[in-house]
Parts: structure tokens; sequence; C-alpha cells
């Protein structure tokens, strides 16, 4: 059967191999509107919302995509393009793959083109959600001292500017402000993101937004908006040309397929303002409170991702299955959750930790899955702020140990210092904060501590002797040239010969 292009009229012509939605789309509500229509929210909760509306046929629960940049218009050309229909591509260890055609998701406003009918949709009385995927920088949080940022530009314009915004918060306000004014029921605010509480970061940043300029409405939105908290977990690599080939091999030819693993969780803290899909039905757990489950998916397989990220890139890998494929990386990163993680974690009900560490591992093994170090790396500023940096200030205080965590920092100083592998191959670095850590990395050539003196990304940690002491001597064999692998291997206390490290390759 030739591969039919993908929209609502060719749905019934794509092979029977390809999972299609069987509810009727053109009577679907946007009773959730979506804010970053990236890959990981179109692998995750429009998956788990699309299994939703085929296992019960609740046609209150479609997605209006919102797209707050410029760089939003190309995806969502695409996706207007195809009626709104994507597929996603679940790629299974074994090389084989799954298609499941998603079809929830009703609309896709850009910001940029009409803020103010993005502020109505979210303000329409069938909207009972507001969801987020902004990445961890998108909080706009001084991650030092976890406050809201009031000096940014663009709050500065959206404070002046109530009815065209540039962030969130000021769409989030302007949008409840009108549900407010005209007495109906604020909607659920419900990030997505992989932020430490999520729910309860965001609340206080939209506080903080709103106080700045009207105490009065802040306190209704605190007392009267839920936010709740939720775990996140699906592996989303960006989408590739090949991607976009192994669709159309498979049967559909789609503009901006999705891929990921098999594995998905999410976990859910059962707080919502309005009524909400009963996501449980289709996998996702809902709990009192949700403070265990994200932390240690945020210390193990978001910190994880960072050690392999830091160190694989240095050692000339592309891809998190490359670099942990490889022995000494694979043991690397095991010593890091058993000896600096699980030492600080809370009991997690339900859960086996040595069996949740194992399943990281065979995740990030999947050969595939080709989820590249560049993306693991993006943003690291504000990823190692959140994900490893709490892990090593615990241990500190526990007296634990930080040697391994010691050793990743030093790497990422030296990767944003030459933004090349130790082998002189360039690195497709990718951080908004690139330019202040790049001379803050060279600067640590003559003031070893200048890198670990951003306070806004390691806090105090500057200032601790005994962590100071191992950073420097990692800091200082590195720029003498000695390869992060046998660091690693010292570390590990192994001895790992140059033709096994060669065997690595």
């Amino acid at each position: 059967m030739q591969a039919q292009p993908l929209s609502q009229a060719t749905l019934s012509f794509l092979p029977a191999s390809i999972s299609v939605p069987g509810y009727n789309r053109q009577a679907l509500q946007a009773g959730i509107v979506h804010v970053g229509v990236g890959g990981f929210h179109r692998s995750h909760q429009a998956y788990y919302t699309d299994n939703y509306l085929n296992q019960t046929h609740d046609l209150r629960w479609g997605i209006c995509g919102i797209g707050l940049r410029e760089a939003d218009r190309a995806i969502q050309q695409r996706l207007a393009a195809q009626d709104y229909l994507y597929s996603l591509l679940v790629k299974h260890p074994n090389g084989q793959s799954d298609v499941q055609v998603i079809g929830c998701m009703t609309d896709f406003l850009l910001a940029p083109d009409d803020p103010e009918a993005v502020i109505a949709q979210m303000a329409a009385k069938e909207t009972k959600i507001v969801s987020l995927t902004i990445t961890e920088g998108g909080y706009n949080f001084d991650p030092s001292t976890g406050e809201f940022d009031l000096t940014n530009p663009d709050v500065i314009h959206d404070i002046a500017n109530p009815t065209k915004p540039r962030l969130i918060f000021g769409y989030l306000a302007a949008a409840l402000q009108l549900r407010r004014t005209a007495g109906k029921a604020p909607f659920t605010i419900q990030s997505c993101d992989n932020v430490q509480h999520n729910g309860d970061v965001t609340r206080k940043m939209l506080v903080a937004y709103i106080n700045a300029y009207d105490s009065e409405f802040a306190r209704w939105v605190s007392e009267s908006v839920s936010f709740p908290n939720a775990m996140v977990d699906r592996i989303t690599p960006a989408t590739t040309e090949g991607d976009i080939s192994l669709a159309e091999e498979l049967g559909v030819i789609d503009q901006w397929p999705v891929t990921c693993e098999p594995f998905h969780q999410w976990v859910i803290e059962d707080n919502f303002t309005q009524q909400r899909p009963e996501w449980e039905l289709v996998g996702a757990q809902t709990v009192d409170d949700v403070t265990p489950y994200e932390t240690m998916k945020i210390r193990l397989l978001n910190a994880g991702h960072t050690v392999l990220g830091v160190l694989g890139s240095l050692r000339g890998y592309s891809t998190i299955e490359e670099a942990v494929s490889d022995p000494l990386f694979a043991r690397y990163l095991r010593a890091f959750m058993d000896n600096e993680v699980t030492p600080v974690l809370d009991a997690v009900p339900g859960i086996d930790l040595d069996e949740y560490k194992q399943t990281l591992i065979t995740r990030f093994g999947n050969p595939n899955i080709k989820d590249s170090l560049a993306r693991i790396c993006s943003q690291s500023s504000a990823k190692v702020a959140t994900f490893l940096v709490p892990t090593i200030q615990q241990n500190l205080i526990s007296k634990g140990s930080t040697r391994l965590s010691s050793l990743v920092l030093a790497a990422w100083c030296w990767y944003s210092d030459s933004h090349t592998t130790q082998h002189g191959e360039a690195l497709d670095v990718i951080d908004d904060l690139a330019d202040t850590l790049q001379h803050a990395a060279k600067s640590s050539r003559e003031a070893p501590l200048a890198f670990l003196s951003q306070q806004s990304i390691f806090g105090a940690l500057a200032a601790n002797r005994s962590f100071c002491e191992d950073y420097q001597s990692f800091l200082t064999k590195l720029f003498a040239g000695i390869k992060v692998e046998h660091l690693m291997a010292s570390v590990l206390e192994i001895e790992v010969t140059p033709a096994s490290m060669e065997a690595t390759i």
C-alpha cells in the first residue's frame, strides 16, 4: 500500500497496522489549552489524552495548542496542513516501531500573530485546564534563590502591556482576570515540565508576577487556582529526517512525526479547580503527594542524562545509547546513582529503586532511540541547577560522596570552554547562557573557581572546601589534556588500559 499524506481525509486509507483516532474529531471541544507544543508534549500528555478519548469518547477534552514564540511557526504550519494530526512512532529495543496517529489537537494558535486570541481561548468557558511544557528556563526564576526575576525585560514589557504579553505569565494573568471579572471559575494550571514541584513553582512565579502590579488579584489567584504537581517521564528525542522517512516506510507521510520509547509515566496530584480527564484509565497514576516520585525521577533519570551527556560529549559520543553502551560509562552512571543519589532519596511508595535504576540503564541503551547528546546537553545551565546541584548540596550536608558529581561539573566547565570534544570535533552547544558560561570557563584557567562561582547555577558550592578540592583537581587534569575516560576510571578505582579504551570508541 502506498504511503498516504496525513490528513483527516486520508485516515481511512492508512495501513491497518497504524492506529488512528476512533472518536469523532469534528465534535471535539478544547477543554485543554496547552502552551509549548514540542515533541515531549506530543509523546506524553497528548498521547494520554488521545488514548483517553479513544477509550471513553468523552469529547470535552480536545487540546488547543499555543505557540508563544516566532520559532513555533514552523511546527504550527506543518500541523495545520495535516488537520492537526501527527504520527507517534514508538520505537522498541528490538528494532520494531509502532505508529499511532494522535488526533486530540483541535487548533494551534500563534501568540505573536494575535495575543488577544490566545488570551480569549484560555478564558473561554470550555477551557478547564491550561497546561505547560515551557522547559525549565521558561519559569523565569533565579535558580540560586528560587525567586521570580522581575528584572527580565519581557516581564517589564508584559506588566506595561497586559493585552500583548510575551511570556506565559502575562497570558495566564490576563486570561484569569477575564474569568474573574466574568464570575467564571478559574481554570487549572498544570505544569508538565521536569521541574521539581512544578505546580508549586508555577504558582509561586505567577503570583509573584501578578503581585508586582495587583496584590489583591495575586491573592485571589493564590487562593482560587489549582496548580497540581506532577512527575512526567518519556524519553522523546528530537525528530530527524530519518524519522520522517521511517514514518513513510510504515505508511504515512508526516511532515513532523514524533519518536519516543515505549516506557511512559505520569504521576499527578489530584488537585484540580474543575473537572479533568480520567487519565488514570489509560495509565496515569494519581497520588496525594508526588514529591518522592518526582525527586526520584529528576535525581536519577534527568541527572543521569546530564552525567552521560557531559562526559559522553567530551569522549566524542553523539547519542545517549552510544555512551551507555560503553561499559565504563554504564558503570560510572550506576555508581553515581548508587553512591550519590540513592543515599539522599526518600522512600518511594511502590517503587523498587534497584529495579528502577536498572530500568533506566536499559531505557538509555535502547538502540532504536538515537537521543542526541546535543539535545541532552541543551540548556544545561537550567538542567544542572535543577537536576544535579541539589543532590550535591544534600550530600555535602550529610557528609556523603560527591566525587563523581565533581568530575561532571569539571567536565562541563571544559565543555563550556572549548565547545569541542577532547578529540577536537565541534560540539553544538545550545544554552541561553552559552556566552556567559564560556567566559567563566575560560577564566577558570587562571582562576579555577570562576566557573563554579556562578551562584545562579551552583549556589554556594564554590565555598565548600572539600568539594572544590576534587573539582579543581579534575579541572586541572582536563585542562592538561588528560582524557575524561581516564579520570572516570580513576574515580571508580579501576584500571583501564589504552587498548580497552580504544575498544570503547
